[in-house]
């Protein structure tokens, strides 16, 4: 019995400590981008120093495995495509207009872009909570977005439809990626994916911008990516994959709503971000939201 509840602590610790390390992820972003770094070589450098560690989680996830076949290696290249890499770049990009609370906000309505794809490709149904549960979610985020737009200006709407455009590729990804997870096995996907992800931004810097320029940004910008790297990229992966291990995937899930929290709180700590009653109001009104739609499902 103690070990089943030490397990379920640790499970609940390292859910935790993912979530907090995702939603750091913004804060490290907004940071280099205080250093005149553009997208394309900000994300080749994150990637850059997370390329070996991924390498590393396929090859480790993949021992005593067969063999990928043609097939599943197309399959995880447009996985890694859409839901790493274009999700990730189109996020970057929307970060250089919008404060990282109302991106992670934005982020936080993945749940329901999932169910949308469900409903559109396989005539999945929502039920009345779910129904609820996204307006209520959609009404916070339109609360912090119309706050936004009147303090910065109308790049808001540009930073919002990019993040709101990672987000509608992260869900292609989890729409796709069921039959491939019970395959090859999340780890090692996840491992192959951000792996062809890495390397998909490596070229896009080479197609974009001349070599040598990779040597002209801030020595901050790279400490910068190795943080992003490590801390925010592929150390949440393993503890999260961990924490769903120890406590299930529902309850790793509610966990992780203590990450628009935590991003907001280090924006306001560490950028200087400000934070309102309006803000808070949208926070509320999204989390609340999520909840309601999560337990609607269940339902």
């Amino acid at each position: 019995m103690d070990n089943d509840k030490g397990r379920r602590a640790t499970g609940l610790l390292l859910a935790v400590l993912g979530a907090i390390a995702f939603s750091g992820k913004a804060i490290i972003v907004k940071l280099a981008y205080r250093h005149g770094v553009d997208a394309v070589t900000l994300i080749m450098y994150r990637m850059l120093f997370a390329l070996p560690l991924f390498v590393a989680m396929a090859w480790w996830a993949g021992r005593g495995k067969p063999p990928l076949t043609g097939k599943d290696w197309l399959g995880v290249a447009g996985l890694g495509f859409s839901g790493y890499y274009l999700a990730s770049f189109l996020d970057f990009a929307g970060l250089q207009y919008i404060s990282a609370s109302l991106e992670r906000l934005i982020l936080y309505l993945n749940p329901t872009l999932v169910m949308l794809f469900g409903w559109f490709l396989y005539r999945k149904t929502f039920t009345a909570m779910q129904l609820a549960g996204m307006a209520i979610s959609y009404a916070g985020v339109l609360l912090v977005f119309g706050h936004e737009v009147g303090m910065v200006g109308p790049d808001t709407a540009l930073g919002a439809l990019l993040v709101f455009a990672s987000a509608v590729s992260y869900a292609v990804y989890l729409v796709y990626s069921g039959q491939m997870v019970q395959r090859l096995g999340s780890l090692r996907l996840v491992g192959l994916a951000t792996t062809i992800a890495c390397l998909c931004c490596l070229l896009q810097f080479v197609v974009l911008r001349p070599i040598g320029s990779a040597l002209d940004v801030a020595p901050q910008v790279i400490w910068l990516s190795v943080l992003n790297a490590t801390l925010c990229t592929a150390v949440p992966v393993l503890a999260v994959m961990m924490a769903i291990e120890r406590i299930g995937p529902s309850l790793a899930a509610q966990t992780g709503m203590i990450g628009p929290l935590s991003t907001i709180a280090m924006g306001a700590i560490l950028l200087g971000e400000p934070f309102t009653a309006w803000i808070a109001a949208g926070t509320v009104l999204v989390i609340a939201g999520i909840f309601v739609f999560t337990r609607g499902g269940k339902k």
